[in-house]
């Protein structure tokens, strides 16, 4: 069974299907567990295991946690929380339904077809905009991070069926106190994206980004690679000395204004580019891009089969009739975890939740008895245990507020009347010893419970059983002429203010 088709529960995360998977994390789609039913879907990024015992891509991942949480912006998708298991590292990220640009686009080349430039120039513009939140993103402090994302490219831009472009994946963005520090002379990210400062390894600005959004926007108005290559030396070569044609010569519809747009975003002079992604953003918005109910359309006509295949997937675990429940502490690490089976596990889970579909599996520790009916068992028998409780010390309050006159009356009954006494007393006086341990049944207890029901069905409205050769007096009827029961001013605490 492919992992995700079960729910692995990590923290207070459900862990299901995955959505994408890259060299570094796998992204799941997951179900939010809170109390009293609460529930939300989430995407969780899983960095992969072979990763998570190395300190480097330890810092990376949570130094993308750290930077995420820092910028808020709708065309950014934000971060909601880090889990760390013993052994694993998980980033929780809100849930967009929609699709990759890199996927989007691939499906358009399979077709034949290409991006509406006005498309093209909405999800650009929306995806530079996020960059600009980022590059203007301040620490705790106030003090601006100088963020840089490293990596644009439309794998890491992720478009909504609600029309909006949003950036993700920025786990080797440039920022100032990252725990983790690029190694001198190191280059990261993908050489047909990079700009040209960039490759050389130089210090790079937020122009980088810029320059990188200039090669999506130009790809996704030609339907194709800009610097393709047989090796990662002919397309370095290209992105720093290749010829850059206009958009326009490769399809006809683009209008000259965007060309000029296009081609100052790719300059490989710094100097001449867009200075910042916002001013890249606003020239493009000046063309008239579509609305965002128009780029919602698109996307879901270009990748309607898998986004309705996602949605059922997610709508089988949202309507799931099973009760998920959060584990509540930290997993154990991997070779401690155990399978559905009971077996040690591999992937480091601890528990399981059935799939939608379901199926009747029994839980080794309960010999088949679902938690769920056993906790509703419990319940049933810590509340006859408080119902005990209450009746024997409602007895033993009762009996205990008698008179000196009925006691005296009492101990001169027959030896039978005397006997009965003598075995019920001690039971009620053990029951009122223990009244305020309502949760514990003693068989002490229970004999006085027994004794006490006996004494009150024997008589009828409220009254008290009377001594032998006495006529039975009504509860707290007692008169000044002649001697009945001492009655207290003050409420019982079990009062339900029908007495005083």
């Amino acid at each position: 069974m492919p992992e995700g088709t079960c729910g692995r529960v990590i923290g207070r995360y459900a862990l299901f299907d995955a959505l994408a998977t890259g060299g570094m994390a796998t992204v799941h789609f997951g179900r939010l567990l809170g109390p009293v039913g609460f529930a939300r879907t989430v995407a969780i990024k899983r960095l992969h295991p072979q990763y998570a015992s190395d300190p480097e891509f330890v810092s990376m991942f949570l130094d993308e946690a750290r930077m995420c949480a820092r910028i808020r912006h709708p065309n950014v998708v934000p971060t909601l929380d880090v889990v760390a298991t013993k052994g694993e590292l998980f980033l929780v990220m809100e849930y967009i339904h929609g699709e990759s640009l890199g996927l989007l686009m691939k499906t358009l080349t399979k077709r034949g077809e290409r991006m509406p430039w006005k498309i093209a120039v909405s999800v650009l513009a929306g995806t530079l905009h996020g960059l600009h939140a980022a590059h203007e993103a301040k620490d705790e402090r106030g003090i601006p991070l100088a963020l840089v994302h490293r990596d644009v490219s439309p794998q890491n831009v992720l478009v909504g069926v609600d029309g909006m472009a949003r950036v993700v994946d920025f786990g080797i963005a440039k920022a100032t106190g990252r725990l983790h520090v690029t190694r001198e002379n190191a280059v990261k990210g993908k050489l047909g994206y990079m700009a040209p400062e960039q490759m050389a390894a130089e210090s790079i600005t937020r122009q980088a980004d810029v320059y990188s959004a200039a090669v999506v926007l130009w790809e996704a108005l030609a339907g194709k690679r800009l610097f393709e290559g047989e090796s990662e030396a002919v397309i370095l070569s290209r992105v720093l000395t290749g010829e850059v044609k206009v958009p326009s010569s490769l399809t006809s519809d683009v209008p000259k204004e965007l060309d000029e747009i296009v081609m100052k975003g790719l300059s490989r002079e710094v100097g001449v580019r867009f200075k910042t992604a916002k001013e890249f953003a606003l020239a493009l918005e000046r063309l008239g891009p579509a609305a965002l109910g128009d780029v919602g359309d698109w996307v879901e006509r270009t990748a309607g089969a898998s986004l309705e295949r996602r949605s059922s997937r997610v709508a089988e675990v949202e309507n799931d009739p099973q009760e998920l429940t959060p584990s509540g502490t930290t997993d154990p690490p991997p070779d401690a975890s155990a399978s559905r089976d009971g077996r040690p596990s591999q992937s480091g889970s601890v528990r399981y939740i059935p799939a939608p579909k379901g199926s009747a599996e029994k839980t080794p520790a309960t010999g088949g008895l679902s938690l769920k009916s056993g906790a509703k068992t419990a319940q049933w028998i810590a509340i006859g245990v408080v119902g005990v409780a209450a009746v024997a010390t409602v007895g033993g309050w009762a009996i205990a507020s008698r008179g000196p006159s009925e006691v005296a009356a009492a101990q001169n009954t027959g030896s039978a009347a005397t006997t009965s006494t003598a075995t019920s007393t001690p039971s009620t006086a053990v029951a009122m010893g223990t009244s305020t341990a309502a949760s514990t049944a003693t068989p002490q207890t229970a004999t006085s419970t027994s004794a006490t029901a006996s004494a009150m069905s024997s008589t009828s409205n409220g009254a008290l059983p009377a001594p032998s050769g006495s006529a039975p007096r009504a509860w707290g009827s007692g008169s000044s002429k002649s001697p009945g029961p001492v009655v207290s001013s003050k409420k019982s605490p079990f009062d339900l203010g029908g007495r005083n």
